[in-house]
């Protein structure tokens, strides 16, 4: 019974066998019933099955015989056709196609090398035997004419057999391969086909020879061979066009008109010397050599006229050849030059031998500015270890005029490549050399209307970036704070709207952060100012060359002895020796950078230290004064023998007479062993009575960190934490500590803050509207005990969250907490109050600052800061530098109506600062204009600097941080330590910056270097810089004259007025301390103007007419004071408002006082009354005791001493 079935599967065997044959046989197509065909490979490898397996796949049903009405198709069949294959293979198909073309050029080229061999092997005078009788008996019966051109020398060539069977082979090649290209090209033009070119040269070098075959006596006829240059021209030319397409591969358009040119000009060169040399063999006989110099000759138009044609065939080919010159050498030298400039407003491509053996960067930018241009050229070659790096700049738009000027310049035209394309094309980044640079910094356009618009290009020039080359570095600058999560796998992201609200912020806590912050991040070597007459300039000038420098420690000169030290130990000792601040330090097994991490932290020798100073070590010498005083036989004095009486000489007075040596600095040091008892400086006895200790501890090497609370010289900061009892009735004693529960975008650090115990409800964060939670209608009504400080933006954008986490900070005392007043453009959404409704004493209001009514009302007569942010609608204008045009008049607007408020401004552009407090006449602001053309004629990349507004820190524009950005390709912790200087970050055990001023009683400690020691000593905080307010006399003629009138011209309501407010105004001008009023330098003028208002007010008082009453009312306002005009405007407006006009400040504006940054200042710098010294505080967390043995520690509620212990495991988490 098995035996049928065996044989019916052996059938059914070989028919699977011979439909699998059928299956392979076919050269393509698809097979759809893959199934059977799997079934059939495993039938012919594997033997039967059982006859059990069979049975039950007959009752479990058989998938075969259902599948026996399966149909193969076949797709492309019309591809299988011997055409089609033919022309797949020589058209189609891109590498067989170039195979042909190469094949067909080196055929081209044999043909004319054929051709110069049988030139050389000919000799005219031998008669071809094989000449026909016939061609004889024609040439025999010439005319007179005849006779002197010889006709068969022209017509017949000797040509010997093995010459003419290889010339023979290659035209019969060359002529099946045209009729096979030409069959395949077809499409239905027959003769379109024939009269081609091509075609017929091809045919006149073909066809004779294969005639020959059949007919010997025309073996020797003349058949133009040399022709075929322009064929093989051809050929190259596809070649080319082919090589380039297999390889994925554009090439230049340039270089290709350059090469068909070059071809151009070799075909018509080689066909004039061939074709000349031909017919005079019938003349003068000339030599192909003869013939070619008399080419080169003509074309060039030199024409020595030695070597010249003798018959008239060689002259009028001459003459069609020059006629074809004329018409195609014209034709190719415009479409030349029409790429050429089309080539220079793309821009070349930066070369792959250039890329590998020279190092570069690539720019990345959506439109390309000069002064964004001159920014980051002038500090990316600031360093020298990047002077022979190559700047490739990626732009879609076309390059600027002044930005051509400018990369024409010698210093940058070898060193700057502009390439026009987007960052979006594989094509346009291998332009650029992407995968080989050595860093792509991608930079927003913060121009754009549309910001948010302008970061998606980012992102996507980043991911293009990231997806062609993952290995070269990226350095992004993003503008919205909520985009920057999408570009987080850079190496480094600088937020724009992150950065400038932390610093416009701590511009309200510590003056002239913005300043600070920019000198550190601008290379400079404190030569700016160093001419000028004016000692501020100087000193401000030479302090400016301080940056942020990194070293290890154990390499290190100025840090390596202080290895098993403290920190606090290590930067006193090194600013007291060297004149260097160390600022900060990394452990080798930790990322994190700490900015003063306190006296608990030892050094050790694997330690990176941060430290600022005028130049990195590794480009100073060390000078020691003792040893030259040995040297000179000078006996060795001692450590205060010197008039300043410290031991250093400062590192920026050497700097100056080290200006002509780039990048190396002589450090001149004293006695470096100073006795232990010269340590103790003693209080002066006129100061002797008091609190304070009768002198300055010395830093301990391992200080008693215990001991230590983080404190300046005024008060202790934690007093608001352990004197609560007395403060149970203040508005921030209810206050808690915790990180905020709302964050407006994604990638904000947690910052601990002082928080509300609950969140206040929408309706109470609007200052100017009462609701049933509170009837406060106006900044008065609140009664806080600090000054306002109101921020102005057109909307309320995720970046000004980070304006107020900083003011919020934990650090900060809580009685110094100033309420925060926002004050937009348009009403903020509600994303945006659930992310602020946790902070205490953070308000808003819709208004402008254009609007005196709304400045009024959100408490700007109570404010002591005013923010005046950028507007996104204003940044594009048509004139680039008008974008600031409307900020700048509001400002100066306020200015006049409340000058004693320190407004804060952003600029779009750096170079508007000098319309800040504008005045025409104001002869210094002249001289301060000249002096800055000056530096900037020296090169100086800080040539604003001396702008009384810069130098204040009352002006700020966010391109000054661009070089914070280019700085990293160099420093890559920069960005890092300056997001800790500006609470951006908060590292569990990183100090923070804040501000202490000296007043009267701090003047005993005298100088800069024993205010850095008490403060070591006793808080163990790191003095950075110095913010000096300084008195001067401005020559001004407009300022004396406004000062007179103002003087004179003070009516009597006005003069009764101060009388009655006087003990207010003495508490204002008690609090503002910093600066006098133009009243107190000029009492005498101020008392004799009272005297005159009196007896005005007398005379006023007699009965007089109605003409009299008139004419004293018109000579009143006639005399009346700008300053008058606009206080009694703003009473005015105030009184319409029903708001109080007791609070309003009449205080002239400070004409006599300027303010500028001195960052790390010899230690022998005096201090003055009212300098507000930089300070690193520890961090308060890492100072908590962590048992409670000793009992030390400050008497805190359960409450808060659960929270503190929360709160650091919260932070190192």
């Amino acid at each position: 019974m098995s035996h049928p079935r065996r044989s019916s599967s052996s059938h059914g065997d070989r028919s699977s066998t011979e439909t699998l044959q059928k299956n392979n046989s076919s050269n393509s197509g698809v097979i759809l019933d893959i199934s059977a065909l799997k079934m059939a490979e495993v039938d012919t490898e594997v033997p039967p099955l059982p006859p059990r397996y069979r049975f039950r796949d007959l009752l479990l049903g058989d998938q075969t015989f259902q599948n026996d009405d399966r149909v193969q198709v076949e797709f492309y069949v019309n591809e299988n056709t011997f055409k089609e294959r033919l022309k797949l293979f020589f058209i189609k198909n891109q590498r067989s196609s170039l195979r042909i073309r190469l094949f067909n050029f080196s055929l081209k080229i044999l043909t004319c090398a054929l051709y110069i061999l049988r030139v050389s092997l000919d000799n005219p005078q031998v008669v071809n035997s094989n000449t026909c009788a016939t061609c004889r008996n024609n040439s025999g019966t010439n005319t007179t004419e005849s006779a002197e051109i010889n006709w068969e020398l022209i017509f017949w060539v000797n040509r010997p057999v093995p010459l003419w069977a290889i010339q023979v082979t290659v035209a019969l090649i060359s002529f099946l391969e045209t009729m096979l290209i030409t069959y395949l090209s077809y499409k239905g033009n027959i003769w379109e086909q024939i009269f081609q070119i091509s075609f017929i040269l091809e045919m006149i070098n073909t066809v004779p020879f294969i005639i020959t075959i059949f007919w010997d006596p025309l073996r020797n006829i003349f058949v133009p061979v040399f022709l075929n240059c322009w064929l093989a021209k051809g050929a190259l030319e596809n070649m080319i066009n082919d090589f380039h397409r297999a390889i994925q591969r554009t090439h230049s358009a340039m270089f290709n008109q350059v090469f068909i040119l070059i071809c151009t000009l070799l075909c018509l060169v080689f066909t004039g010397a061939c074709g000349i040399q031909h017919l005079e063999r019938a003349g003068k006989h000339l030599s192909l050599f003869d013939s070619f110099y008399f080419c080169i000759v003509t074309f060039s138009t030199v024409g020595y006229g030695d070597v010249t044609p003798q018959i008239w065939p060689s002259k009028l080919l001459v003459v069609i050849l020059i006629c074809v010159a004329l018409v195609v050498l014209p034709l190719q030298f415009e479409e030349l030059a029409y790429l050429w400039m089309e080539s220079q407003k793309l821009g070349g491509n930066y070369s792959r031998h250039r890329a590998q053996t020279e190092k570069h960067v690539v720019l990345c930018v959506s439109s390309l500015k000069i002064d964004l241009l001159m920014d980051f050229l002038n500090e990316f070659y600031a360093h020298p270890r990047l002077q022979d790096y190559y700047v490739v700049i990626l732009c879609p738009t076309e390059i600027d005029i002044q930005v051509r000027r400018i990369l024409q310049i010698p210093l940058w035209s070898q060193r700057v490549i502009y390439l026009q394309g987007s960052a979006l094309k594989d094509q346009d980044l291998m332009r650029a050399k992407m995968d080989d640079a050595e860093a792509c910094f991608i930079l927003s356009s913060r121009n754009e209307v549309d910001r948010t618009a302008a970061d998606h290009q980012t992102i996507l020039r980043a991911w293009a970036a990231k997806d062609f080359a993952p290995n070269c570095p990226l350095y992004v600058q993003i503008l919205k704070p909520e985009n920057k999560f999408h570009v987080k796998f850079a190496d480094h992201v600088v937020c724009e709207e992150e950065f400038k609200y932390a610093m416009l912020a701590l511009n309200c806590v510590c003056p002239a952060t913005s300043t600070l912050v920019t000198l550190l991040v601008h290379t400079s070597r404190g030569q700016e100012g160093q001419l000028s007459p004016e000692q501020w300039q100087r000193t401000y000038g030479r302090c400016s060359g301080n940056e942020v420098y990194h070293i290890r420690l154990c390499d290190s000169k100025f840090f390596g002895e202080y290895d098993g030290k403290s920190f606090t130990y290590a930067s006193f000792h090194a600013h007291k020796k060297y004149g260097v601040c160390l600022i900060g330090v990394k452990r080798e097994d930790n990322k994190s950078i700490l900015l003063n991490p306190g006296p608990r932290h030892i050094m050790a020798a694997p330690d990176t230290c941060y430290y600022i100073n005028i130049t990195k070590e590794e480009n100073s010498a060390f000078i020691f004064k003792q040893e030259e005083k040995h040297n000179k036989g000078l006996p060795v004095t001692g450590l205060y023998d010197a008039p300043s009486r410290l031991p250093v000489h400062s590192i920026i007075a050497s700097m100056v007479d080290q200006a002509t040596a780039y990048g190396t600095v002589a450090i001149d040091l004293q006695n470096p062993d100073p006795p232990e008892e010269s340590s103790k400086l003693t209080l002066p006895t006129e100061n002797g009575a008091g609190s304070r200790r009768p002198s300055i501890a010395p830093v301990l090497e391992i200080a008693d960190s215990s001991a230590i609370l983080p404190c300046d010289l005024l008060s202790d900061q934690s007093e608001d934490e352990t004197n609560q009892s007395d403060e149970e009735g203040s508005v921030g004693s209810d206050f808690v500590k915790g990180y905020p529960p709302n964050s407006p975008y994604i990638g904000s650090s947690p910052t601990l803050c002082h928080l509300l115990p609950q969140k206040a409800p929408f309706c109470c964060l609007r200052l100017d509207k009462g609701c049933t939670h509170s009837s406060f209608e106006d900044a008065k009504a609140y009664g806080f005990k600090n000054k306002l400080i109101i921020v102005s933006a057109e909307t309320a954008g995720n970046g000004l969250y980070n304006f107020i986490v900083p003011l919020r900070a934990y650090y900060r005392p809580r009685k110094e907490l100033n309420p925060i007043v926002l004050l937009l453009d348009n009403p903020p959404d509600n994303h945006f109050l659930e992310a602020i409704c946790c902070f205490p004493m953070v308000y808003f209001m819709a208004g402008t600052i254009d609007n005196l009514d709304n400045l009024l009302q959100c408490g700007i007569i109570y404010a002591d800061n005013l923010v005046v942010v950028d507007k996104e609608s204003t940044m594009s204008a048509e004139e680039d530098y008008m974008a600031d045009a409307k900020t700048i008049v509001n400002v100066q607007t306020m200015f006049r109506l409340f000058p004693s408020l320190s407004i804060i401004t952003e600029l779009t552009h750096p170079s508007n600062m000098r319309f800040m407090q504008f005045r025409a006449k104001d002869c210094y602001s002249l001289a301060l204009s000249k002096l800055e053309k000056i530096e900037r004629d020296k090169g100086s990349n800080l040539a604003f600097m001396f702008r009384l507004p810069f130098a204040a820190g009352r002006v700020f524009s966010i391109s000054m941080l661009d070089t914070l950005l280019y700085q990293s390709f160099v420093k890559d912790y920069m960005i890092a330590i300056a997001r800790l200087l500006l609470g951006l970050d908060t590292t569990p055990g990183s100090g923070y910056l804040c501000a202490m001023k000296i007043t009267e009683e701090d003047l005993w400690i005298r100088t800069y270097g024993r205010l850095f020691q008490k403060l070591c000593s006793s808080s163990a905080e790191i003095p950075i810089g110095i913010y000096r307010t300084e008195s001067h006399m401005f020559s001004t003629s407009e300022c004396k004259d406004s000062y007179v009138q103002s003087q004179v011209s003070i009516n009597v309501e006005q003069g009764m007025e101060h009388r009655e407010r006087g003990e207010s105004w003495k508490e204002k001008t008690a609090h503002r301390n910093s600066t006098t009023s133009d009243q107190s330098e000029h009492p005498l003028l101020r008392k004799k103007s009272m005297q005159w208002a009196r007896r005005l007010s007398r005379k006023a008082n007699k009965p007089s007419s109605r003409a009299e009453r008139i004419s004293q009312q018109r000579l009143n306002l006639y005399r009346r004071s700008e300053r008058q005009e606009l206080s009694e405007l703003v009473k005015n407006r105030m009184k319409h408002l029903g708001l109080p006009t007791v609070g309003y400040d009449e205080m002239n504006d400070h004409q006599n006082t300027l303010s500028y940054v001195l960052i790390n200042p010899p230690p022998d710098t005096m201090l003055e009354l009212n300098d507000i010294v930089y300070i690193i505080r520890s961090d308060p967390l890492a100072h908590m005791p962590e048992d409670s043995q000793g009992g030390q520690a400050r008497p805190t509620t359960k409450n808060q001493q659960e929270f503190g212990t929360e709160t650091r495991d919260e932070t190192h988490l």
